[in-house]
């Protein structure tokens, strides 16, 4: 391997040849291309990640490209799934780094495999419930987390390591968050772009050998506001499911709602079917709506303000509502069971 291409970075003492090579041979998932996954993919593939594993659910819109750094224009214009957008610019910047992108969404029944064979999870999610899920399964296969979040000019993020740390449910529990997300009261790509360096930095350090200067902090800043605040990670909370009791309750299988709103997208996500013919549910749409077929999705629009995205995994993005009820309604209308 041309290791040349990272001078620099080898330079860097903590770092040299051998963190360099140490590097070149891990693995990392990322977990959402949106605004922290797309900064995250960024500077790993560049800094010379050997694997890279990176799914999202989504696809690009215009609103993304404000903050999602691995997208334009053009992306939008095809409708590109955020994972596939992102390995065609990443294979860009790097060749040496294999990426695989999957579109689809991060679940009970796929995130043993999504797992496997992985040395760190680095979270660019934007929602608590898949936050609990990867902080169990790392906890599970002892597996380190990186978690990050960002709304408006705010950012937190910790470096999860199971066995010498808390898990993210030790500092945040379930039902305490404000609700706010970046769709409702907005975010400013330099909050963002702090998050995620934050979030590779303490990754940079466990890969290449340098555990001893990881921070073992929550940081938490606002940059609007000039406000910055580390919090020690304490002790692991002696009644947490996941530190102390290893029952992962992320992790259980349950009879979950089909249905799952998309905080402030004015969407709801149904996942009814194991896949979808794209082609197949173009000729029946085709007389009621006009249609969008890419190699990926199917955008359909039934009237105006009201969409359906479908994707060959069989999830459908039911656009113009928050209200399960509402979207049920149009999807058994016009796609039943």
């Amino acid at each position: 391997m041309d290791l040349s291409r990272y001078s620099r970075q080898m330079l860097f003492e903590p770092i040299g040849d051998d963190g360099q090579r140490q590097l070149s041979h891990t693995t990392a998932l990322v977990v959402g291309a949106g605004a922290l996954g797309t900064v995250i993919c960024n500077q790993l593939v560049r800094a010379g990640i050997g694997k890279l594993r990176l799914i999202d659910r989504d696809y690009v819109e215009m609103s993304n490209l404000q903050r999602q750094m691995l997208f334009d224009e053009e992306d939008v214009k095809h409708f590109l799934p955020k994972a596939i957008a992102a390995k065609n610019k990443l294979e860009k910047m790097n060749s040496q780094v294999t990426i695989e992108a999957i579109v689809g969404n991060v679940s009970v029944e796929n995130i043993d495999h999504l797992i496997k064979d992985t040395d760190v999870v680095l979270d660019g999610t934007d929602n608590f419930s898949t936050r609990y899920l990867l902080n169990d399964a790392c906890f599970k296969y002892q597996i380190p987390y990186s978690y990050g979040g960002v709304v408006s000019s705010r950012g937190m993020t910790a470096f999860f390591i199971p066995g010498k740390t808390p898990c993210l449910r030790c500092i945040t529990k379930e039902g305490e968050g404000s609700g706010q997300t970046c769709d409702t009261v907005g975010v400013i790509s330099p909050a963002v772009d702090m998050v995620s360096s934050f979030q590779v930095t303490e990754t940079l350090k466990y890969l290449t050998g340098n555990q001893h200067a990881l921070r073992h902090t929550l940081k938490t800043f606002d940059v609007w506001h000039n406000r910055h605040y580390d919090m020690k990670l304490a002790e692991s909370d002696p009644n947490c499911p996941v530190c102390r009791q290893n029952s992962f309750p992320a992790l259980q299988k349950s009879a979950e709602n089909e249905e799952t709103v998309l905080c402030g997208r004015d969407t709801v996500q149904i996942h009814r079917k194991s896949d979808i013919n794209l082609e197949e549910w173009e000729n029946k749409l085709a007389k009621i709506a006009n249609i969008k077929r890419t190699p990926f999705l199917l955008k359909a629009s039934i009237r105006e303000g009201t969409h359906f995205v479908m994707f060959k995994d069989g999830r459908v993005l039911v656009q113009g509502t928050e209200d399960p009820v509402e979207a049920r309604t149009l999807y058994d209308r016009y796609i039943g069971s």
